[in-house]
């Protein structure tokens, strides 16, 4: 049986040239639904102006730069985060013991060397290409990428870093050097967001990982429609506050105080 051809050429970017609209992207009958474009540059300016349009890089080694806008995309609504019983308790121990510091920005830069270096389950290499790294490392030196960062025991456990405009998160990679660090964090950033009131995290894709965290496909069209609403808003200030897993371990803190 022969492949169907796509609907439409992949159009080739230009350095500086503007995104095609998302409703352009290869549609679910072709053979790589959601890819929207190739070629252009991963500078600083094209990577917000991508993000900003609900537009991310994801390419192998050996091929272009691809840019994609998947649809339907996977999001985590923080206040529908599911933090698993297991998880919860291991937090609480960890605090208790003055084992867990959670940390932001600390060194992001290790943090997505370590990402690039941690295959994903179910797959031999990693998708974050060397120039992909430098990239993020550049924006991470614009103030756009964050790393949040589980340390236990005065070392880097796990991590995760993620990019941020306004009141959007975009997650993008994570690794563990032990067991859960990086649902740690994962949780740290939940908690962050529900202080900071940023309700989504774009997770990309759709996996049943993330759906058992709570993680919910959303139309394009509704992506598109909440980034421009939270995207006019200030991004907030990168840094993790204890007080903050009261967003998700209940009322009373962890270090004894009740909050309100």
């Amino acid at each position: 049986m022969t492949q169907q051809p796509p609907s439409s050429r992949v159009p080739w970017l230009a350095p500086g040239q503007a995104f095609p609209p998302v409703d352009r992207a290869w549609g679910a009958n072709d053979p790589a639904p959601g890819l929207l474009a190739a070629g252009g540059v991963l500078d600083v300016p094209t990577l917000i102006d991508a993000y900003s349009n609900g537009i991310f890089p994801w390419y192998s080694a050996g091929q272009p730069i691809l840019w994609w806008s998947t649809h339907p995309r996977m999001v985590l609504q923080v206040q529908q985060f599911r933090l698993h019983r297991s998880l919860r308790k291991s937090i609480r121990a960890l605090r208790q013991a003055g084992r867990l510091e959670v940390h932001m920005d600390r060194d992001v830069g290790r943090v997505i060397q370590a990402c690039a270096h941690t295959p994903r389950e179910g797959q031999q290499g990693t998708w974050i290409q060397p120039a992909m790294a430098q990239a993020y490392a550049q924006l991470a030196r614009a103030g756009v990428v964050h790393s949040v960062e589980t340390w236990i025991d005065g070392e880097l456990a796990g991590g995760l870093y993620a990019v941020n405009l306004g009141r959007m998160v975009f997650g993008e990679s994570m690794f563990s050097r032990q067991s859960g660090a990086s649902k740690i964090a994962l949780a740290a950033l939940v908690a962050f967001s529900r202080a900071h009131e940023m309700p989504w995290i774009d997770c990309q894709q759709e996996t049943s990982h993330l759906a058992s965290l709570g993680a919910q496909p959303v139309h394009r069209e509704a992506f598109g429609a909440h980034l421009r609403q939270v995207l006019e808003r200030p991004a907030p200030h990168w840094k993790f506050e204890s007080v903050y897993w009261r967003h998700l371990l209940g009322d009373r803190a962890e270090d004894g105080e009740f909050l309100t």
